[in-house]
C-alpha cells in the first residue's frame, strides 16, 4: 500500500517502512509519533482512491528517527564593477521519520 502526502510545502509517495527526510517538525522529538492528515491519495495496485483535495479519513502514521541539517549551499552574490561580493551558507534544517502505517 502507497500513499501521496503533503507536508511542508512538498508532496512525496510513501510506503511503509519507507524513511524519509522532510522539512523541520518544531513538535518533533526523537522517538515521538506523528500523525499527516493531508494524505492525496491511497492506493495499492489496482484499488486507488484519489482525493479532492484530500482523502477523508485517511491517515499516515510516521515515528521521528532523527532532526539534522542538510549539507551546505553556497549563496554567492556579486555586482559587476562594484566591489560588492557576498558570500554565505545555509543549512536547512531537517526531521526524518519513518512510515509505520498507512490506513484509509
Amino acid at each position: 500500500m502507497h500513499a501521496i502526502i503533503r507536508t511542508g510545502g512538498k508532496q512525496y509517495r510513501v510506503k511503509e517502512g519507507d524513511y524519509l527526510n522532510i522539512e523541520k517538525l518544531d513538535d518533533a522529538e526523537k522517538g515521538s509519533a506523528v500523525v499527516f492528515d493531508d494524505v492525496l491519495s491511497v492506493g495499492d495496485g489496482e484499488k486507488i482512491k484519489i482525493g479532492t483535495p484530500v482523502v477523508s479519513g485517511a491517515k499516515v502514521n510516521a515515528k521521528v528517527v532523527a532532526t539534522g541539517k542538510s549539507k551546505k549551499v553556497m549563496v554567492f552574490k556579486k555586482k559587476r564593477r562594484k566591489g560588492y561580493m557576498v558570500k554565505r551558507g545555509h543549512r536547512q534544517h531537517f526531521t526524518r521519520v519513518q512510515i509505520t502505517g498507512i490506513s484509509g
